[in-house]
């Protein structure tokens, strides 16, 4: 037989690379509108917003003009700035920062109580409720300015991607009737979990109570206190002042928790390779340690001083993004402590330098710390215990030392120790020797390394990477307009009957009446009985 001719081979190529076409999901470049927080926050959202970007989509960030890290980029993004009221002056990062510390070293004193744990919630509830008073400024500026509003609407956003710590996504995503998807740990409330999907307090340890999921009955009714203490504050504090501006600028049936809850999709910074399990909802997607990414090449300086650690190897030490520098008491503690290792030390401190800092540290205002963690000579990480610096040590097999001091850092460095990963200590009560053995039981014991190694694997064993996951979920949404399908209907029901309450009433007054029937005739029958047999008699 003779072969195709060229028109038919033509034909069969241009038939197959339309199926081809047709398989493969067409993505169209989207116009998002990003909300994101500042601090720590904002370095997971602009990661995610650069994959975004090179798949086309783009992007304008929504900031407040008193914003600490957020820069104009115009390679990735279009900025809009909001200026802060002529009466409001809004406090510096390091005044905020230092006092919040202080405040936190103050409590830590005590921790190990349930009182010193409960005061120690209010501290950081108290924090959190100052920025809410900030973030509340930003968000009448907003809705005050209808040149702005006018701006968004014409703008035809297919989605608003927001971290929902401060609400101000979520409530423009009501008002522009945008589709919403969430870059999120946490919401105004607290952990996302916990108001978007059930969270059993018998075995889901509840944010700030030190418990992990094995909890005994002290513990539960621990648990339970916990969670009855951040839900007054919640109801009673935080949710009244954001439900008087939904009231005043998204009517008056409005409220910030149902507004919340609209969430299309939740992509939620965390991965159960660390974090414990628990209930869940379809609408949220996994993407814990989504930043994490292999190591690169460390500039010269830095190479240079990790080289030079031999066969000890080298330490990082960072305590985040937002604390530059501790008291200089507890800073010579640390530096006391690092200057007897065998390992060199790099420490990221932007402070007033210690006098005992020893010749093996090296003290830098930033560092590359991913590349830093990913480098064959790490052998430990001494850490707050942020979000993206535990991922990072998963995701490089580098084990922990932990010295939490505000918010999720505590439950962070539990889950990890609670793993065999970590070793904690209390930074406000330690002394120098306390860190020096916590290192060498890091470094020399070989339980930490093998179970952070273990972790490691599991966390990078998966089909995609999270990174991809939030890319192809927030392509998902801008694609079908939304995902209504995926969101339950908790959100419209009132309290009494998400729990029920009014069906437990009804059919306890059903049991009830019921009872009193049974009870009512038998009496009767019983008199009847009686008198026919007096009768008989």
């Amino acid at each position: 037989m003779g072969g195709l001719g060229w028109k038919s081979r033509s034909n069969v190529t241009f038939v197959l690379g339309i199926i081809f076409a047709l398989s493969c999901p067409i993505t169209q470049a989207a116009r998002i509108l990003v909300v994101p927080v500042d601090g720590s926050h904002w370095i997971n959202m602009k990661l995610l917003m650069e994959e975004l970007n090179l798949r086309g989509h783009n992007m304008t960030v929504l900031c407040y003009s008193t914003t600490w890290f957020i820069k104009e980029r115009l390679d990735l993004y279009q900025t809009i700035i909001v200026q802060a009221q002529d009466n409001f002056v809004a406090p510096s990062r390091k005044e905020m920062m230092e006092k919040f510390v202080l405040m936190s070293l103050d409590r830590l004193q005590n921790s190990h109580t349930l009182w010193g744990r409960i005061m120690l919630q209010y501290v950081m509830g108290t924090f959190l409720y100052d920025f809410h008073s900030l973030y509340q400024n930003f968000n009448t500026a907003i809705f005050e300015n209808k040149t702005l509003l006018n701006q968004f609407k014409n703008a035809n956003f297919d989605l608003i991607l927001t971290d929902p710590l401060f609400g101000i996504g979520s409530m423009l995503a009501y008002y522009l009737k945008v589709p919403l998807v969430y870059n999120v740990r946490w919401q105004i409330s607290g952990e996302a979990h916990f108001l978007t999907a059930p969270s059993p307090l018998s075995y889901v340890p509840f944010p700030g109570s030190f418990l992990t999921d094995k909890m005994d009955f002290f513990q539960r009714t621990e648990n339970v206190i916990h969670s009855l203490f951040q839900h007054l504050i919640s109801e009673f504090v935080v949710y009244p002042r954001y439900n008087e501006l939904c009231h005043r600028y998204l009517g008056p049936d409005t409220d910030i928790k149902s507004i919340l809850l609209r969430a299309d999709v939740w992509l939620v910074r965390v991965d159960f390779v660390f974090e414990f399990p628990r209930p869940t909802m379809p609408n949220i997607v996994y993407i814990g340690g989504f930043q994490c990414k292999p190591a690169r090449p460390l500039a010269a300086e830095f190479e240079e001083f990790v080289q030079s650690s031999g066969k000890h190897g080298l330490v990082v030490m960072s305590l985040g993004s937002i604390v530059d520098s501790l008291p200089m008491e507890i800073t010579m503690k640390i530096a006391e402590a690092l200057s007897q290792v065998p390992q060199k030390v790099i420490w990221r401190y932007d402070g007033e330098t210690p006098p005992n800092i020893g010749y093996n540290t090296l003290l830098a205002k930033w560092i590359p710390q991913n590349d830093l963690l990913g480098h064959p000579n790490t052998r430990a990480f001494v850490s707050h215990g942020g979000t993206n610096g535990i991922y990072e040590a998963i995701y490089h097999g580098v084990p922990v030392v932990g010295m939490p001091l505000l918010f999720d850092q505590f439950d962070n460095l539990l889950k990890l120790e609670s793993r065999g990963a970590a070793k904690v200590i209390n930074i406000a009560t330690m002394h120098s020797t306390d860190l020096l053995q916590a290192l060498n039981e890091v470094i020399n014991g070989t339980s930490y390394g093998d179970n952070m190694k273990r972790l490691s694997a599991l966390h990078r064993d998966q089909t995609e990477s999270p990174m991809e996951r939030a890319v192809f979920w927030v392509e998902y949404v801008a694609r079908h307009k939304g995902a209504g399908h995926l969101r339950s209907e908790s959100h419209r029901l009132p309290w009494y009957a998400y729990y029920c309450v009014d069906v437990m009433i009804f059919l306890l007054s059903v049991l009830l009446l019921l009872t009193v029937l049974v009870v009512g005739t038998l009496k009767k029958l019983c008199r009847i009985a009686l008198k026919k047999k007096q009768k008989i008699h």
